[in-house]
């Protein structure tokens, strides 16, 4: 554990270095503030892609559902 402590300081360190830098110019401060402001739209965009891919899911169940039928195999209890 700790053998960890040096990297994960280093990281951090150079993390606020970095934080720092891009405050220290305008262009820094736009990408802070661009990151911060889409930073809030991420659950709702995680929450879109997650519907799809539920829908998606659920369309291909169906599928399964129909071949496995047409098959004559019975499904699994679930």
């Amino acid at each position: 554990m700790r053998k960890s402590y040096l990297p994960i300081t280093v990281l951090g360190l150079g993390g606020l270095g970095l934080v720092g830098m891009l405050l220290g110019t305008e262009k820094g401060r736009a990408v802070v503030r661009n990151i911060a402001d889409n930073l809030f739209d991420g659950p709702e965009t995680f929450e879109d892609w997650n519907m799809a891919a539920q829908n998606e899911l659920e369309a291909i169940q169906s599928a399964l559902d129909g071949l496995a039928q047409a098959l004559g195999v019975r499904p699994a209890a679930q």
